[in-house]
């Protein structure tokens, strides 16, 4: 098994890893001009993203539909914007500012700080470097308990270097973060450090007279969890390497082959190294109207984990009348337990025991977009999922020589499975006005077992969605933001928990250009709800602070 390994480190090492291409804009002429739509930050929504939402429908573009430019300030994920008008006359070309940085406070002690700026070097060489802070420190009332002096601080510092050969790119990155924070008092520990860093170096075809489009990507990775439950100072290091390979066999036919490899070693734990192994052949054809992907995950895992697994991997879309879209999906694959997505889950969760990785063993749907007229999309789909070993925080008292006791979240694992549907409205006009309302209903079981309490797992898995979120700009130097976000949690034993219900408002004012003030508020309701079993979130909360572009 060592051999086995030591064979796959070494093809790690040999990768390299893909990014963003670089490229550079050709000038202005008579016939043609390039538009640069610059997006401007918005501050985060605080709470805004924490209910642990699993993988969606990803809806298919439209490829025959007029080109439409996303100039608003909802993310790109938002569509369409506004539609480009003919070019009529002279026009100045505007150069995107390289430089963005914002700082900004509120009650609960909440921070906000960023900062970023692209580097354009010789060569075509790009070096963007990037920082950000955002966290709290505040009193939250605990349910029939004293108030919890809470903190939590998170900090990130990036740098991402492009280089562009001729049909190359080469990329080089790298990025270190931390997170400081405390339990609740009745907790095990009375703090908590995550440690995280990671390089990573890669290269990716950019040039369409090669016989085979190609990319490869290996990224060292490193991850300690300093006061873990059992465990001090645990410490995970990876080799992540990634490669793929795609060629033509006409002009509509392709095929293709991606690698995934995950080598894993521990340390200060008593958990296995292991390493897994992921190939995902497809074959995809594509024209004006049709986009049909044939492919499968074949996985493996040596080490640790279930050995053998296969999911599907096809995809298909038709449209018609320009802007009709009919889709389908059958899809899964392995989704890896390391400390970083653990992190995500809930990083309040604490683990004795090694978590195998979470296989969505199937992810079928179906569904339905359009766009009557230009700038409105209607999305209807339904689908069934079903996940092996899926993770959840659940609640945990222990007991101590029968004088004291605490709690903490022990992530726990299971089989479940749900089928859902959903529908999203979205709709934007020009730069002044964009929004979009979403909602999606599931309805969770899990495996049939003669241990029962595998029920306690779908308590805070979400049944019900809902996302209602605007823009309006009602003067150039004006933007007025506000939403509501709610989720009702799956009923288990005639017991339910709280659902989240985040009433939001915020918007910002440019004061001169290139700077601009910006205020958020939170939770305009007063709720008391959970994101995490046994975690309050802040009453009303507010931030304002200042941004730059330059």
């Amino acid at each position: 098994m060592k051999k086995i390994q030591c064979i796959f480190g070494t093809l790690a090492l040999i990768a390299f890893p893909t990014w963003v291409q670089a490229q550079t804009q050709a000038k202005d002429t008579t016939l043609s001009r390039t538009v640069v739509v610059e997006q401007e930050y918005n501050p985060d929504i605080m709470d805004a993203s924490k209910v642990n939402v699993l993988p969606k429908v990803t809806p298919p573009t439209v490829s025959k539909k007029t080109v439409e430019y996303d100039a608003t300030l909802v993310p790109a994920g938002n569509i369409p914007a506004s539609t480009m008008q003919a070019y009529t006359g002279a026009e100045s070309q505007d150069k995107a500012q390289r430089g963005y940085a914002r700082l900004g406070y509120g009650n609960y002690g909440n921070l906000d700080a960023r900062a970023n700026y692209l580097f354009v070097l010789p060569n075509s060489d790009k070096l963007n470097l990037n920082f950000h802070m955002n966290g709290m420190d505040g009193k939250l009332d605990i349910p029939d308990a004293k108030k919890w002096d809470a903190r939590y601080y998170r900090t990130h510092i990036g740098m991402d270097y492009v280089h562009a050969f001729r049909k190359v790119d080469l990329n080089v990155a790298g990025n270190f973060g931390v997170s400081n924070f405390n339990f609740l008092p009745e907790s095990i520990n009375s703090k908590q450090k995550f440690l995280s860093g990671d390089v990573h170096f890669g290269v990716k075809s950019t040039s369409d007279e090669l016989p085979l489009q190609f990319h490869a990507e290996t990224n060292l990775m490193f991850y300690e969890r300093q006061h873990d439950f059992q465990y001090e100072n645990a410490q995970e290091a990876m080799v992540r390497t990634k490669a793929g390979a795609r060629g033509s066999i006409s002009e509509e036919q392709f095929v293709g082959v991606d690698l995934a490899m995950d080598n894993v070693f521990y340390k200060n734990n008593k958990f296995n190294d292991y390493t897994s192994v992921e190939l995902n052949p497809y074959y995809l054809y594509q024209n004006d109207d049709w986009k049909i992907r044939l492919g499968a995950h074949v996985d493996f895992a040596f080490g640790f984990g279930k050995k053998f697994r296969v999911a599907p991997d096809v995809t298909a879309q038709y449209v018609f009348s320009d802007s009709y879209i009919l889709y389908a999906q059958a899809t899964g694959g392995r989704r890896a337990n390391d400390f970083r997505r653990l992190e995500i889950i809930s990083p309040y969760g604490q683990t004795e025991t090694q978590l195998d990785a979470t296989y969505e063993q199937l992810n079928a749907a179906l569904g339905f977009k359009t766009s009557p007229v230009t700038g409105l999309w209607f999305n209807l789909y339904g689908g069934y999922q079903d996940l092996k070993s899926a993770i959840a925080p659940v609640g945990t008292t222990v007991i101590n020589n029968y004088v004291s006791s605490y709690d903490y979240l022990d992530l726990m694992q299971g089989n479940m499975h749900n089928i859902y549907a959903g529908a999203e409205v979205s709709y934007s006009y020009k730069d002044i006005i964009s929004f979009s309302v979403s909602g999606i209903y599931r309805d969770w079981k899990t495996a049939k077992t003669e241990n029962s309490s595998e029920e306690c797992l779908l308590v805070y898995m979400p049944s019900f969605e809902a996302n209602i979120k605007a823009d309006i700009r009602p003067i150039p130097s004006v933007l007025i933001n506000f939403g509501y976000q709610h989720a009702t949690r799956e009923k288990v034993e005639d017991t339910r928990v709280d659902p989240v219900g985040n009433l939001y408002l915020g918007g910002s004012y440019e004061v001169f250009k290139g700077i601009s003030i910006y205020v958020r508020t939170n939770n305009l309701l007063n709720k008391d709800y959970q994101y995490y079993w046994g975690y309050p979130t802040e009453g009303i909360n507010f931030m304002g602070g200042v941004s730059f572009r330059f």
